[in-house]
């Protein structure tokens, strides 16, 4: 019996093979089943997505982060009834410890639904973004953004179903008409800032698919099946895609998704990132967390 031997770096994938002529396609498909299987994780090109959107991206959130505490906290999220907005680093934990990271959190930008006693409790999470008003420029870009990589997310979603031999739309109930599209602008500060090493603790993705956006510091790990880890430097015009727990689970646990973290940056550095969350539609969320819990 051979033994698959476990991966030592992570693959490239290249999705604009996924719209070639039939043969090519047909080949693309059972590549990306294969690491899908293996890896979890992926470097993906061939997105289609403007260098230049991409640069404005991360040179915008350089600002954002470099204004005033007093300018961020304007729009901390704890001011936000619908969970978006700005965070301090150390103000979240994972498995006990601080993560070391800054973040502000932007969600699909809509309007509030207005509460009434027979409303369901997850139209709470409509509405509208907080956007700094030191900052204009910075709503328009990253929504841009983020329709962009909201693209990229569906793509992959019906290049998945095509490698598990399914139509390419197998997804589209869970994720139509509005998927969640939570986008996060992240700064992780040195380790002469930073208490602790952890830029985020271990943890696995919760939605379909992750596409993160890196800038030129590297810190993020993805933990192999042995237990140790990769080191998923920055390549440029890539995007690092990893899957989510609800894909392992709608797939019976043969899409992975892996364990991954960051490692705060050395001391009197800085690392940049911009991770995009695709999720199913808010309907679909928490009729299945309902179900989970009766």
């Amino acid at each position: 019996m051979s033994i698959h031997p476990l991966p030592t770096h992570l693959p490239f994938i290249d999705i604009s093979r996924f719209h070639a002529g039939a043969q090519e396609r047909a080949r693309f498909v059972g590549e990306l089943r294969q690491t899908l299987h293996d890896h979890g994780f992926f470097y993906l090109t061939g997105h289609g997505v403007d260098p230049k959107l991409i640069a404005d991206v991360l040179a915008t959130a350089k600002r954002f982060f470099a204004l005033p505490l007093e300018e961020k906290l304007k729009i901390e999220m704890v001011k936000s009834p619908h969970f978006r907005g700005y965070n301090r680093a150390g103000y979240e934990r994972r498995r006990g410890l601080q993560d070391w990271r800054e973040q502000l959190d932007v969600n699909t930008e809509g309007t509030a639904v207005e509460i009434g006693p027979d409303t369901p409790p997850w139209k709470r999470l409509l509405g509208p973004n907080q956007w700094p008003d030191a900052l204009p420029e910075l709503k328009p870009l990253l929504l841009a953004y983020q329709a962009e990589v909201t693209r990229i997310g569906i793509d992959l979603l019906k290049a998945i179903a095509a490698a598990l031999g399914q139509p390419d739309d197998a997804f589209a109930q869970i994720y139509e008409p509005q998927p969640s599209q939570l986008l996060k602008i992240i700064r992780y500060p040195g380790r002469d800032v930073a208490e602790t090493d952890q830029g985020v603790g271990a943890h696995k993705d919760g939605g379909f698919v992750t596409v993160l956006l890196q800038d030129t510091v590297s810190g993020l790990r993805v933990q192999r099946e042995d237990g140790t880890w990769i080191d998923a430097q920055p390549v440029p015009g890539t995007f690092v895609i990893n899957s989510g727990e609800l894909l392992e689970l709608a797939t019976n646990g043969f899409v992975r998704a892996d364990v991954h973290g960051v490692v705060a940056p050395r001391a009197g550095t800085e690392r940049f990132s911009v991770a995009f969350f695709l999720g199913p539609t808010m309907t679909r969320r928490f009729r299945s967390s309902s179900c989970r819990r009766s």
